[in-house]
C-alpha cells in the first residue's frame, strides 16, 4: 500500500531537511503525518523560555580562533597541558602523543598523577585535557577521514550517504508500519515505565569495586555504573527529538526518571550530533546540576558547540584518542569509530566527527556503540578492546533497510556486532522510545530473540530492559581488591 502524504506535510519535512532539522537517518523528523505545530509538552529537562539552540559552529576551531583563545587565557588544542588547570611547563612534555607501546603506561601513569595532583590543588579552567595517549599512530586502525571539503567521511565501502531523493522516495512510497498505539493503557501494557531504583533509594546508587550495573532510560540514554563511576551516554530527557519541542520526533514513551533525581554523574559520552542523541536542553539542564563537576567526553569538532552551552570540563577526541577522569585515572575514554554522520544545521554536514565509546576500567570493560550501519571496523575493536563485559547496542529504526541499513544496524547486525567486540553482556539501546522508522514499534525485541537463537546465543546475553529497569553484571567482583 503506498502512502501519500498531505501536501503540507512533505513541504515541511522538506524544509526540515534543508534546514537540517530532518535527519534522514530518521533522528530529525518522524513522517510527514508527525509533524504537527503546537501541542508541545515542555521538555522534562529545561525551561519553556530557554534558547532550543546556542550560537556558534559546529566545527574545529581556526587558527585565528586559536591564538583568540590563547589572549583570552584557553591553551590551543594542540598545546593542551596534561593537566586540568593551569599549564605546568614541567609537566607539558607528557601531553604529547606517543608511539611507542613500550612508553604507553610509563607516560599514562605520569600524566594520570600530574592530573591528580593538580586536580587537588588547583582551581579548574576550562577545556584541558589531563593526557593523550595516541592510538592513530599505529597502522591497524582505522583512521578519521576528511574529504577536499574539511569535512569527515566514512572510509568503508558499505557506506552510502542518503540523498534528498532517497528521503523523498522514503516518505512518499514506503509504507509505515510502526502502529504506535494511540491509547496509553496499551503502551502501559506493552512498553510499561520502571521507577528506576535510584529514584526509591537513592543512597544505593554507586557500585564498589568490580560491580557493574546498568540502567535503561530510553532511547540510547543508559546509566552506567561501573568501577565506582557512573556516567551517562547519549542523554535526552526531552519530550521530543528536534530544534524546536513544537514540531518533530515525539516520545512516545516518557523518560522513567528527571534529570533532578539522578544520582551524581562523574561523566557523559557523546557519539555523535543528531538531535535524538544530542539534545540541547538536556545539556543545559546536566550542566546547571553538575557544573564542571561533569566531564564531558565528546566527538572532535563539537568543543565550541559545548562552550557555547556554558560547560566546563569538555575533553574532544578524534577516533582512537584517549582521556579520563582526573579522579578516577584508572578508568580510561576512548572514542572509536562507527558508520554514521552528522548534522544539525544546513551548512554542517560532517563538520562533527562520530564514534563510538570504550571505557576501560581496572576491574569492567564497556562499549557503546551510538547510532551506526554494521561495517568491519568493530572486529578492529574487539580486538583492541575485547573482550567487554557490557556493551550497549542499536536494535530499532532499521526499517526500510535499502534507505536505513547504512546507517542504523537491524537486530541481526547488532547481535554481529555483539560477537565482534568480543561482549560478554549487551543491552539492546535506540527502540520503544521515539518513532523514527518503519518497523512496528515492537518488532526490534522480538527480531533480536530471533537473531540470538540463529548465531547460537543465549537471550540472557544480549537482554532487552523496561524503560527504567535495571540490571547488575559481575555483582560476584563487588568486593574485588
Amino acid at each position: 500500500m503506498v502512502r501519500l502524504p498531505a501536501l503540507g506535510g512533505c513541504l515541511g519535512l522538506l524544509a526540515l531537511w534543508l534546514t537540517g532539522r530532518f535527519d534522514t537517518s530518521g533522528t530529525w523528523g518522524k513522517r510527514c503525518r508527525a509533524l504537527k505545530i503546537g501541542g508541545g509538552r515542555e521538555p522534562a529537562c529545561g525551561a519553556a523560555g530557554r534558547l532550543l539552540e546556542p550560537p556558534g559552529k559546529m566545527e574545529p576551531p581556526r587558527e585565528e580562533e586559536e591564538r583568540e583563545r590563547v589572549g583570552a587565557g584557553t591553551v590551543p588544542r594542540e598545546r593542551l597541558p596534561t593537566n586540568n588547570m593551569e599549564e605546568n611547563p614541567d609537566e607539558s612534555e607528557t601531553s604529547i602523543t606517543i608511539s611507542n607501546s613500550h612508553l604507553l603506561e610509563e607516560v599514562k601513569k605520569k600524566c594520570r598523577l600530574s592530573a591528580r595532583r593538580s586536580t587537588k590543588d588547583c582551581e579548574k579552567s576550562s577545556f584541558r585535557k589531563s593526557f593523550r595517549i595516541d592510538y592513530r599512530l599505529e597502522e591497524s586502525v582505522t583512521k578519521s577521514q576528511k574529504g577536499k571539503d574539511g569535512r569527515y567521511i566514512n572510509p568503508w565501502p558499505t557506506w552510502k550517504y542518503p540523498s534528498l531523493a532517497d528521503v523523498l522516495k522514503w516518505m512518499i512510497l514506503e509504507k509505515d508500519n510502526s502502529k504506535i498505539p494511540r491509547c496509553k493503557e496499551e503502551l502501559d501494557k506493552e512498553l510499561p515505565l520502571v521507577c528506576p531504583y535510584f529514584v526509591e533509594n537513592p543512597e544505593q546508587a554507586g557500585m564498589k569495586k568490580g560491580g557493574l550495573r546498568v540502567t535503561w532510560l530510553g532511547h540510547a540514554t543508559v546509566l552506567v555504573e561501573m568501577d565506582e563511576i557512573t556516567f551517562l551516554t547519549d542523554p535526552i530527557f526531552s519530550m521530543r527529538a528536534s530544534l524546536s519541542q513544537f514540531v518533530g520526533p515525539k516520545r512516545f514513551r516518557n523518560p522513567p526518571c528527571t534529570i533532578g533525581q539522578l544520582p551524581k554523574i562523574d561523566a557523559v559520552i557523546i557519539s555523535h550530533t543528531h538531535y535524538d542523541h544530542l539534545d540541547y536542553n538536556t545539556v543545559l539542564s546536566l550542566n546547571e546540576r553538575f557544573g564542571g563537576d561533569l566531564r564531558w567526553f565528546v566527538p572532535m569538532g563539537l568543543l565550541e558547540w559545548m562552550q557555547n552551552c556554558g560547560c566546563e570540563n569538555v575533553i574532544e577526541l578524534d577516533w582512537w584518542e584517549e582521556n579520563c577522569i582526573p579522579e578516577h585515572d584508572d578508568i580510561t575514554f576512548v572514542f572509536t569509530p562507527s558508520q554514521h554522520w552528522c548534522k544539525r544545521t544546513p551548512i554542517d554536514d560532517n563538520k562533527v566527527l562520530w564514534g563510538s565509546w570504550s571505557v576501560l576500567g581496572p576491574w569492567n570493560r564497556f562499549f557503546f556503540a551510538g547510532d551506526t550501519g554494521y561495517c568491519s571496523v568493530f572486529e578492529e575493536i574487539g580486538k583492541r578492546f575485547g573482550p567487554f563485559d557490557l556493551a550497549a547496542i542499536p536494535i530499532g529504526a532499521y526499517e526500510p533497510r535499502w534507505f536505513m541499513k547504512h546507517q542504523h544496524v537491524d537486530p541481526e547486525e547488532a547481535v554481529r556486532i555483539h560477537i565482534d567486540v568480543q561482549s560478554k553482556n549487551s543491552v539492546a539501546i535506540h527502540w520503544g522510545t521515539f518513532a523514527l522508522a518503519n518497523e512496528y514499534y515492537l518488532d526490534p525485541p522480538l527480531k533480536l530473540n530471533e537473531s540470538l537463537a540463529r548465531y547460537g546465543i543465549n537471550r540472557q546475553d544480549f537482554f532487552t530492559l523496561k524503560h527504567g529497569e535495571s540490571k547488575q553484571i559481575n555483582v560476584e567482583d563487588e568486593n574485588l581488591e
